[in-house]
């Protein structure tokens, strides 16, 4: 089995602010916890386990904020399962009460760093697809190094991919866009399915938040990359 890759240098692309959670979220993380969250654990995941089920695409989000998103694309395709990893408390009481009161069978969740996540849980080449939609673009020049999307973190990430598994990127900061692509196209095992920025999948709900931009003029971009053959990373 491919040796499991670990990064040099940890990346911290978030802080943790908690918040207040509402009393539904605290419910629903009462009554919903022990079924359709995942504890931190030092080994991997069987995933078809997880979910009772097995030969369905797996299909891992990594910060998936108050968790409509989510919600609406496991509805939309009952046929893949979602791992969901988000650090922040009320996300996870939100997406925890989405799928409570909607009875979504096909979405567990982690609440941990998605890099420790990544390297100590998730087995290689065991992910038909992954989601990054809006992870923070750090705009800061001196915070850069904060950013998710670098080469090692692709490495990892790419190691966890089966060969012709899908990455999805959004986000709405055009610099950060140009950051992805580049660190994406110099990455040996991971090709664009288009010249340069994808087409809005249909999959992917426009949030309200979006919208508000778009109305506003502002863009967004979305990226599609594929894992191919070749060496291991």
């Amino acid at each position: 089995m491919q040796e499991k890759p670990t990064l040099s240098r940890k990346i911290r692309s978030f802080v943790l602010r908690q918040g207040r959670l509402t009393k539904g979220q605290e419910k629903a993380i009462q009554q919903g916890s022990s079924k359709y969250v995942l504890p931190f654990q030092p080994n991997n995941l069987n995933l078809d386990d997880c979910f009772g089920r097995s030969k369905h695409a797996k299909i891992l989000e990594i910060g998936f904020g108050m968790g409509a998103t989510t919600a609406q694309i496991a509805q939309s395709m009952p046929e893949q399962e979602f791992l969901a990893i988000e650090v922040h408390t009320p996300g996870v009481g939100s997406l925890l009460k989405l799928i409570l009161d909607h009875e979504i069978p096909n979405i567990r969740i982690i609440q941990h760093d998605a890099v420790e996540v990544l390297e100590k849980m998730i087995a290689p080449e065991s992910l038909d697809g992954v989601h990054i939609f809006f992870p923070d673009p750090w705009h800061k020049k001196r915070h850069h190094k904060r950013r998710l999307i670098q080469a090692e973190f692709l490495d990892l990430l790419a190691s966890r991919m089966s060969v012709g598994a899908y990455l999805h990127i959004a986000t709405d900061w055009q610099e950060y866009a140009e950051w992805i692509l580049d660190e994406l196209r110099q990455h040996s095992q991971l090709t664009n399915t288009v010249e340069e920025y994808a087409e809005k999948p249909n999959y992917r709900p426009t949030t309200k938040f979006e919208q508000r931009g778009i109305n506003l003029g502002h863009g967004v971009w979305d990226i599609v990359f594929k894992k191919q053959a070749g060496l291991p990373v």
